[in-house]
């Protein structure tokens, strides 16, 4: 008879055990200290990611992060973006989303002060508005969620000292006019100046985010300043720019690249030992948590944190598959 009773008590746990963990545990906290969120609401409902240089493969991953949200809380989703690098055909496009009034819209700004008037306008006409990937940080959007951009460029900065043994001239390609890559430039150049003494940064360019450019100015930097070891790339059409100008100069075993971000060509340039390094944004993340907090606003759940970072990690040969899977 007692056996009998330990047999009862040993499978009434494992059944209190088994309601406890599967049915009235609380749901898992995300990363971002955000709770997984169940809620689902009507299909009718319409969120709008707006971006800039609508064709790159960069913004795969944030669309496929912002379409899976949207799987899970049965909401419709539209992908909207210029076509070129031009602010005001973003400006154009933002405001087309705001006039077919759509439940919210997730925007990576162009430019950090321009976009201001058109954000607000959004807002005061009672559409949701978050940020992602780059900021406007003077509009009345409600949330950012992107890179640390700074520390990116401190941590590109500590990885090229490493590559060129703390010695030796460099240079940046950059995008002064918008703002995540004035934080990476700042970062860089700042961390190189404070830390690496023997380190100097003789030129900073602006690619205009794109491959052509870059090349030809990298072309430049290097016929006037040929003893350079090392070029940090912003964006990831740059860094493709620089390695191809190194290579027609043939001094890529002589210059270390390091860039940003993991499309494929970036990726096929580190196994092909033209670019050192790239860092890879949490760019799933900015589309995924964009989405559940416009979501989230609506629903009146939650206040929306400022600023959400959704980190970094340095790509080379040694982890680089890991990253075609993306």
């Amino acid at each position: 008879m007692k056996k009998l009773l330990y047999v009862y008590i040993i499978l009434f746990s494992l059944f209190s055990f088994y309601i406890y963990f599967f049915h009235l545990k609380e749901n898992p906290i995300s990363p971002f200290n955000q709770k997984s969120n169940r809620l689902q609401s009507e299909v009718t409902e319409k969120y709008v990611m707006v971006t800039f240089q609508a064709g790159i493969d960069y913004w795969k991953s944030a669309i496929k992060g912002f379409e899976d949200a949207a799987n899970e809380l049965n909401v419709s989703v539209e992908y909207r973006g210029a076509t070129q690098y031009d602010v005001h055909e973003q400006i154009t496009v933002l405001e087309q989303v705001i006039a077919k009034k759509p439940s919210g819209i997730a925007i990576s700004a162009i430019n950090p002060d321009m976009l201001n008037m058109t954000i607000n306008k959004a807002i005061e006409a009672g559409i949701p508005v978050v940020l992602f990937d780059s900021d406007a940080p003077e509009s009345d959007a409600y949330t950012f969620l992107g890179t640390d951009n700074y520390h990116s460029g401190v941590t590109s900065a500590h990885k090229m000292a490493e590559f060129i043994d703390g010695e030796g001239n460099v240079a940046v390609i950059s995008l002064p006019e918008q703002l995540n890559h004035k934080e990476r430039t700042n970062g860089f150049v700042e961390t190189i100046e404070k830390e690496y003494p023997s380190i100097k940064v003789v030129a900073i360019k602006d690619g205009k985010g794109s491959q052509v450019e870059s090349k030809q100015v990298t072309k430049e930097i290097l016929n006037a300043a040929p003893n350079i070891k090392g070029i940090f790339a912003t964006e990831a059409n740059g860094g493709v720019g620089v390695a191809e100008a190194v290579q027609s100069l043939d001094y890529q075993e002589k210059i270390k690249i390091i860039s940003f971000d993991t499309d494929k060509q970036t990726l096929d340039k580190i196994k092909e030992g033209q670019i050192s390094a790239t860092l890879a944004q949490g760019t799933w993340n900015m589309g995924y948590w964009s989405l559940q907090f416009l979501f989230q606003h609506n629903q009146g759940k939650q206040s929306l944190p400022e600023v959400v970072n959704t980190g970094v990690s340095i790509v080379t040969k040694e982890n680089l598959e890991d990253y075609y899977a993306d």
